[in-house]
């Protein structure tokens, strides 16, 4: 009953366990990086993702094992294998519209939890359905490639074999060449590709209409079974060639902000999905659709009007310009260089400001001597901040952590254990700048919980990692916007040397920028909340800020769509 042509030969059955494996992870990973825009790449993320995934691929399992059974038509596997491969190529189609709808009915539909909710309605309704499919394979093939009872257990243990080597080669081929070569949306078509070529080969081999056709008749019409057969293939792999091409020529896009027009730049990288975008006066780096500016560069060297400003404190608490009249450098580090605003500012502002920076995404790196006017004299290093510190022995004058985007803060940079590996690289003045940009209400000299409400916010536990390693922790405010910068050192005198350093300058932009950050900053005691390595519970209090933000920003949103329906918010567009 089997196809005597391919069917009779195990290896194109263990191929098929092959690449649907491959497969089945090249989604996950593709799921990721097309969530990510949209939702952040946190653990949060990830773990719905892979949950929705594993519970596809058990019903699958079920459904696939009992059709198997019930139906052993191998024609049917096949065909699901179609249908799983049409659907995979339809996502660069239709994905990112679909998610954005999501979210767009779920930000008024609910007050918390957005991003749990938003990201597994969207795993659901665009992954689970083709990972079903792709999970009826094992049990199936199972059943086709048993003969007796006598090799089975070999057999099965092939299966798992290849199934797992496919696994293998789907996890690293995506992650380290189809995405940052040609993108995620290439990545689903080249996979759903390789999954409907299998399928047609299938179908296109002599006999392949037989099985169904002798489970459900009888020799005397053979023939006519056939030509019934061989007509039924003809269609599904026709159909399924048009969609496919249909979808290669709407979906190669790698647009995820669909809406923006003349962007500069637009890519991705092994960690990042990356966006420059030009104005008359500034150059701006997003590494995230929904949420923020990552780094900009303004073109006639006046302040960025955003955090960095607040941040050139640092080098006045260290006593910048005393050294310049002494002759003096100042080193500074920079984790989390991005495309170098910061570096860029400071090389603008002070002559005697050595710079180097730590810059995880090399392809960042490269945007910023292309777009964003880094000299090409300024050190980057491509690493983890983290691990960078642990392997070099240097001091500095000022560290700035700027590692943290959205709701995604490395854990590992976020502790007990990192912070006082900071303070041991800063100098005895030297001086720590954080930039938080998640913002919740203000943190106060003796309290960092948020007014009216009981639970601490990710500022106040990182605030309170930071004051328990350093004596002294200032916090300052960034006006309109999410951010706030932290401050911590372990001189006595750094609010005194700031104030000494900003009379010694004379850029009155600079001064006035200086002097605002001198009088808004706040002396912040701890309360005890504290991150180390072991517990450092930064997605589910990012999490938590997150749905704060959304519940400010859409509030006003919200409150015409209550008073006037939704003919009112259509007449905002």
């Amino acid at each position: 009953m089997k196809n005597k042509s391919i069917l009779n030969n195990k290896l194109f059955l263990y191929m098929t366990e092959f690449f649907a494996g491959m497969s089945v992870m090249a989604v996950e990973l593709g799921a990721s990086r097309l969530l990510a825009p949209y939702f952040s790449s946190s653990q949060i993320v990830w773990t719905i993702i892979i949950g929705t995934i594993m519970i596809a691929m058990a019903l699958g399992n079920i459904y696939g094992g009992r059709a198997a059974d019930k139906n052993p038509d191998p024609g049917r596997l096949y065909g699901r294998i179609i249908v799983a491969a049409l659907w995979i190529a339809a996502i660069p189609v239709l994905g990112k519209y679909i998610i954005l709808g999501i979210s767009a009915v779920l930000i008024f539909a609910v007050n918390s939890n957005f991003l749990v909710i938003a990201a597994f309605a969207a795993c659901m309704i665009v992954f689970v359905f083709p990972l079903f499919l792709l999970g009826t394979v094992t049990p199936s093939l199972a059943k086709y490639t048993t003969d007796s009872l006598e090799d089975n257990g070999k057999i099965i243990g092939t299966l798992g074999a290849f199934n797992t080597i496919g696994s293998i080669i789907g996890t690293f081929v995506p992650t380290f060449v189809t995405i940052p070569a040609v993108g995620t949306a290439a990545t689903f078509l080249i996979f759903a590709g390789i999954l409907l070529a299998l399928a047609i080969l299938y179908f296109v081999s002599p006999g392949s209409g037989e099985v169904v056709q002798h489970v459900n008749s009888d020799d005397s019409n053979g023939g006519d079974a056939d030509k019934s057969g061989s007509a039924s293939a003809a269609k599904k792999v026709v159909s399924s060639l048009l969609i496919f091409a249909l979808c290669v020529v709407f979906g190669h896009s790698s647009s995820f902000a669909f809406w923006e027009k003349d962007l500069t730049f637009e890519g991705e990288s092994v960690y990042n999905y990356l966006q420059v975008k030009e104005t008359d006066n500034s150059v701006i780096l997003s590494t995230n659709v929904l949420f923020g500016v990552q780094s900009i560069l303004v073109k006639n060297g006046q302040l960025t009007g955003m955090y960095y400003d607040y941040a050139m404190a640092a080098p006045y608490m260290t006593g910048v310009k005393e050294k310049e009249s002494q002759g003096q450098k100042l080193n500074v580090l920079i984790l989390g260089m991005g495309s170098g605003t910061y570096a860029t500012q400071l090389s603008r502002h002070f002559d005697n400001v050595e710079v180097e920076g730590v810059e995880i995404d090399d392809k960042i790196t490269d945007l910023a001597h292309k777009y964003f006017e880094l000299p090409d004299e300024t050190k980057v290093t491509t690493y983890d901040g983290r691990a960078y510190l642990a392997a070099i022995d240097g001091k500095y004058d000022v560290i700035m952590v700027d590692a943290y985007q959205d709701i995604t803060i490395p854990f590992q940079m976020s502790s007990v254990e990192f912070f006082t590996m900071v303070k041991d690289h800063l100098t005895d003045d030297g001086v720590m700048v954080v930039n938080m940009n998640l913002y919740s209400d203000e943190l106060t000299a003796d309290a960092g919980v948020n007014a009216g409400n009981d639970a601490p916010s990710i500022n106040t536990y990182l605030a309170d990692t930071i004051a328990s390693v350093f004596d002294n922790t200032v916090v300052v405010d960034v006006p309109y916007s999410t951010n706030k910068e932290l401050f911590a050192t372990n001189n006595g005198a750094f609010m005194d040397t700031l104030l000494t350093n900003i009379e010694l300058e004379e850029n009155e932009a600079l001064r006035s920028m200086m002097t605002l950050a001198h009088d808004t900053a706040i002396s912040y005691t701890g309360t005890g909340h504290i991150m180390t390595d072991d517990k450092a519970p930064v997605e589910l209090l990012g999490m938590r800020q997150i749905d704060l933000i959304i519940k400010d920003e859409v509030s006003y949103y919200k409150e015409i769509y209550n008073t006037q329906g939704i003919q009112g918010l259509l007449k905002l567009l």
